[in-house]
């Protein structure tokens, strides 16, 4: 349940002030109310089993409170008492017995009113004549209610029936937008929550670089009758799935306390790690023979040493929530080969690493975001020119046409980075997503840096600001789908490139509170290449 540390009295001011600035002049100085459903617990489809429930985002925001079936009443109005005070009446289901057989009941009235910041705390019997006495207290309000839409719950009809049947003015043009725009910056509780997230995450990250060294060390042994006469227990568990390196980390971050996943992770090995949004997560590890190179694995996660893994990487993209916030780490990490990368996926892994601390170095308030894309699309080409993989006018046969400035402007490297480098992160991991890019959109001016087709994924355009929280996210791929229009492209060196194909893909993804001077990396896993590779090798 929610405590009062949780503010949710003062998001409540916030977002009423933000929608008044959006409101015609005219309706400004009128009462506005506000009127928002809680999630349902959901069952699977044709069934009475729960699936897990977890609180709509914007009313957790205005209220705290993760008990579902709940209602929310708000009014306020400038230039007068409720502008500082606004009124907050929550409704939350009565316990009842048949239900109290079968799970665990809502809290009193009491309780309710104990940890929550609201001005009010009754059951649902009440809200009608509630809203009456707003009705006869306001006349002439707005009422606001979010979109009519399945991404949201349905407020029963009989409640809005109620504003209806009064002519109250019922809109849903304006919460959404003002809510959106309000969570873009967060407050220091809202930071604290987010910092726990990630604390948790980067620890279960860990969690599965330690268990992939322990695995190259031998140190993973079974014990008398494991696997035959009784289960694996989990000091004996290797890593050589993807599902496997997914249930460790999922359980790291139940085990610590986080009921949810922020999004389904993304698991993915070998050449899988270049699809975006893998969330399969259901294949082994590629095997295979030693390669030349490959010297230094001698060590495999085998029990019965029959197999030898084929030097790959693994990305994981996962990260909890806590409290209804959210984290979003990415690592990439290298599996066989005794725990270290490949040259070429080193190469790789270093050169996103450049990508995101030269992005670190340029984070700061009234930056556009915009620009960060473009230092990292400059730095994958730059990367690319020294690799071989872009050529350059010194190269044979070769000339102006192959400058930094001329690959930049043919878009090629978005074959090889489509994604966007980041986007904010709060509540829900690609947060507020109409105010982070708005469609009707005033910093963005004139021609844009580089190729347009940077900026087609990206789900952050807009300058940064103190109390923005988002993720810094470059990566570099080879997906066989992105790379089939540009097979053909006088910038690269399709020699060079089938190299580096087998790597698959490389993300690293950290999250960043922006401050006053910069930012703060609220993501404590190292990715520092010698420290994975240590770990990842069981060295250290």
């Amino acid at each position: 349940m929610a405590n009062k540390t949780y503010p949710a009295q003062q998001h409540v001011i916030k977002t009423f002030t933000k929608l008044v600035e959006l409101l015609p002049a005219v309706e400004q100085n009128k009462p506005q109310i506000v009127l928002l459903a809680g999630e349902v617990t959901p069952f699977r489809n044709d069934t009475d089993r729960e699936m897990p429930f977890r609180q709509e985002s914007n009313f957790f925001y205005l209220s705290g409170c993760r008990v579902p079936a709940s209602y929310l009443l708000l009014a306020y109005q400038n230039g007068t008492s409720l502008a500082n005070t606004p009124s907050s009446q929550l409704f939350i289901p009565k316990a009842e017995l048949a239900d109290i057989m079968w799970s665990v009941p809502p809290p009193s009235l009491d309780e309710a009113a104990a940890t929550h910041d609201v001005t009010r705390v009754d059951h649902p019997a009440a809200l009608s004549d509630a809203i009456q006495e707003l009705i006869k207290a306001f006349p002439g309000a707005l009422v606001h209610i979010l979109p009519s839409s399945p991404l949201f719950p349905t407020i029963p009809s009989k409640y809005t029936a109620d504003f209806l049947a009064a002519n109250v003015h019922l809109t849903e043009d304006y919460l959404l937008p003002a809510l959106h725009r309000t969570r873009l910056v967060k407050d220091a509780e809202e930071i604290a929550l987010i910092r726990q997230a990630n604390q948790i995450s980067s620890r279960a990250h860990e969690v599965v670089m330690r268990v992939l060294g322990q695995g190259v060390r031998g140190l993973i042994q079974r014990g008398k009758g494991a696997g035959t006469e009784r289960p694996l227990l989990p000091g004996e568990w290797l890593i050589q799935k993807e599902a496997e390196a997914e249930a460790l980390f999922v359980a790291s971050c139940r085990r610590e306390g986080a009921e949810h996943q922020a999004y389904l992770p993304i698991v993915a090995a070998s050449t899988r790690a270049s699809t975006l949004h893998y969330c399969c997560n259901d294949r082994e590890f590629a095997w295979g023979p030693v390669r030349p190179h490959d010297h230094q694995n001698h060590n495999d996660l085998a029990h019965d040493h029959d197999r030898v893994l084929n030097p790959q990487v693994l990305l994981i993209d996962a990260g909890c929530e806590w409290k209804c916030y959210a984290s979003d780490i990415t690592r990439t990490m290298p599996v066989g080969n005794g725990g270290k990368f490949t040259p070429e996926a080193r190469a790789i892994y270093e050169l996103v690493l450049e990508m995101q601390r030269l992005s670190f170095e340029a984070l700061k308030p009234g930056l556009h975001w915009d620009a960060i894309q473009f230092i990292c699309h400059r730095t994958l080409v730059r990367g690319f020119q020294k690799l071989g993989i872009f050529k350059s006018p010194s190269s044979t046969n070769s000339g102006s046409w192959n400058s930094e400035e001329a690959i930049m402007a043919s878009g090629v490297s978005a074959a090889f980075f489509p994604h966007g480098v980041g986007h904010s992160l709060g509540m829900d991991v690609h947060d507020v997503p109409s105010a982070s890019k708005p469609v009707q959109n005033d910093t963005i001016k004139g021609i844009p840096l580089g190729h347009d087709s940077f900026y087609t994924y990206l789900r952050l355009r807009l300058p940064l600001e103190e109390g923005m929280v988002v993720t810094v996210e470059p990566g570099c791929y080879f997906s066989p789908h992105l790379l089939a229009p540009v097979r053909d492209s006088k910038h690269i060196d399709h020699e060079v490139l089938k190299r580096y194909e087998s790597v698959g893909g490389v993300r690293i993804e950290d999250v960043v509170l922006i401050t006053k001077e910069g930012y703060e990396n609220l993501t404590t896993v190292r990715s520092d290449t010698e420290w994975v590779e240590k770990v990842c090798a069981g060295e250290i």
